[in-house]
């Protein structure tokens, strides 16, 4: 983000909550779409200035119904929006007491599951479900007409196998669980501190099923572990979880469709930033690596 932008919208959040400027910024979290800082003022307060562009730039809509509705969540002191970018002048939660764990993330997992869904927030139902492979293709198919992603046929013969068998693999997709998702839902979202627990980062929350986020829990970066998230699943139904969380879906146990579906969502995501929100070619090694690992995890687990 340009310095001068960064520092007019920063101005302009603290303007809407009545703040003077900070005496000192620190540097949290930046990458090239977003940034997190901890401000500090004269009086010693703090607080955390977050910045964004889309599609990450109506958060502080979502933070602020997430906690209208009773999800323990950062107060978001004001916001603004300038050329494209949103700003959010949030709660400072401080360091966090301790580490989270498994039963942490089910637990919380339950709170989200269970709060009234969202009107406003996108809709990822078994119709939108199923397209994930047939919307890849068309991210493809955007590239390669930009030249791009020119050796890539293993890629267009996975998503064909994905499309073709996605009407079957997609059933029960609005079986409880169903309702809002965070869709980043992994421990550095979870924030523990002590005035209990909060959620992070409810940029791309939308309602769908909440198996996806049980999905994510562990991360992506290793081999999807069948038995590790049926553990999981298991101890969110013991913490008040649905029942129905464990059971069969589009033929499949549970686990391997969430992790199937989760890994699917994934690259039709990685996709989409490839060829509209990074859409720099100098990016597309390391996606085409990552979006190939998914996909054959997506083949396999979803048994196409």
């Amino acid at each position: 983000m340009d310095a001068l932008l960064n520092a007019e919208l920063l101005d302009s959040v603290l303007t809407a909550a009545g703040r003077p400027s900070a005496v000192a910024r620190e540097e949290v979290r930046v990458w090239s779409m977003s940034g997190v800082e901890r401000l500090t003022f004269s009086d010693g307060a703090t607080a955390i200035f977050k910045y964004a562009k889309k599609p990450f730039d109506s958060e502080d809509q979502a933070l602020r119904l997430a906690h209208t509705l009773g999800v323990p969540v950062p107060k978001v002191h004001a916001s603004a929006v300038l050329d494209g970018w949103l700003g959010m002048l949030l709660e400072d939660l401080g360091a966090p007491i301790r580490d989270v764990d498994d039963l942490d993330g089910a637990a919380a997992a339950v709170v989200l599951h269970s709060t009234r869904r969202a009107a406003s927030l996108p809709i990822l139902d078994q119709e939108a479900l199923r397209s994930l492979p047939g919307r890849a293709l068309d991210h493809l198919a955007r590239l390669r007409k930009a030249e791009r992603w020119q050796d890539a046929d293993d890629i267009e013969a996975a998503l064909d196998r994905l499309a073709q068998a996605a009407e079957a693999r997609s059933t029960e997709a609005t079986v409880a669980p169903f309702g809002w998702v965070h869709s980043e839902f992994h421990p550095t979202s979870l924030h523990i501190g002590q005035r209990g627990w909060r959620l992070l980062d409810f940029a791309r929350s939308f309602t769908g099923p909440g198996l996806l986020d049980l999905a994510s829990w562990h991360g992506t970066l290793k081999e999807p572990d069948l038995v590790r998230l049926r553990v999981f699943l298991e101890t969110y139904v013991a913490e008040g979880g649905t029942p129905d969380a464990l059971a069969e879906r589009g033929g499949l146990a549970a686990e391997k469709w969430a992790l199937g579906w989760h890994r699917m969502w994934a690259v039709e995501w990685f996709m989409e930033q490839a060829i509209r929100w990074i859409n720099d070619p100098a990016t597309d090694p390391a996606y085409i690596k990552v979006v190939r690992r998914h996909l054959t995890d997506a083949l396999r687990l979803l048994e196409v």
